[in-house]
């Protein structure tokens, strides 16, 4: 498989060039720090499918029960961004020995800043994944599409465009799914459903949460 190609390894080299002045001042550092704490305390098991992301993976705290039949094992944290991913990687990602691997990710990249351009996304997510082939060269990846909410309608654009990108990437390598929840969160009339969201518009209640499991579950990888 080839996934060394120019563009990515430069935008390998830019995140491994950055430097911070404290590790302790990093955003989601305390989450972070938690979910190893959690490890220290009791290693998960091997052979689970791993969940990372951002908030949306974050606050299904009960994803467990809705996938009965797959241990799951959630390492998403706050409102997180593919940069915080990729910074992360040997506290969330690389410790672990999971059969599959679910991304949930890039919708608050666009939401952090209107000059975010969709190349750049989609460019971080192929740092992204770059980076797990080399960790797990077997592992299956499965990326979630970027969801709409009404609380980012001006957003919507960039979300369908980048989808598409990673769709026809992930098309192009081994051992991969693409998980098209988009879609599925739409009226007849193509409008975004009213009722599956918190009083905030942004994130997902009980029935956005359903639907979501009716999606990705045959995606899911049985022992």
């Amino acid at each position: 498989m080839k996934l060394k190609t120019i563009t990515t390894l430069l935008i390998l080299f830019s995140f491994a060039s950055l430097k911070v002045s404290s590790q302790s001042s990093l955003p989601y550092w305390k989450e972070v720090q938690a979910f190893k704490k959690l490890d220290s305390s009791n290693f998960p098991a091997a052979h689970q499918i791993l969940f990372i992301g951002s908030s949306s993976f974050t606050m299904w705290k009960d994803v467990q029960q809705y996938f009965p039949s797959y241990p799951i094992l959630n390492r998403a944290f706050g409102g997180s961004s593919l940069p915080d991913l990729i910074q992360y990687r040997y506290d969330i990602l690389y410790p672990y020995q999971p059969r599959q691997i679910v991304i949930y990710c890039g919708e608050n990249d666009f939401a952090a800043s209107d000059t975010v351009s969709v190349e750049t996304v989609v460019g971080r997510f192929k740092t992204l994944f770059y980076l797990l082939r080399v960790k797990y060269p077997n592992t299956t990846v499965a990326y979630v599409s970027m969801k709409p909410s009404h609380s980012r309608l001006q957003l919507l654009p960039k979300y369908k465009e980048a989808n598409m990108h990673i769709r026809n990437y992930l098309a192009s390598q081994n051992k991969t799914s693409f998980i098209d929840v988009y879609s599925q969160m739409l009226n007849a009339d193509g409008s975004i459903m009213d009722d599956i969201f918190l009083q905030d518009k942004l994130h997902m209640n009980a029935k956005g949460y359903a639907i979501w499991k009716k999606i990705i579950l045959p995606y899911l990888l049985k022992k």
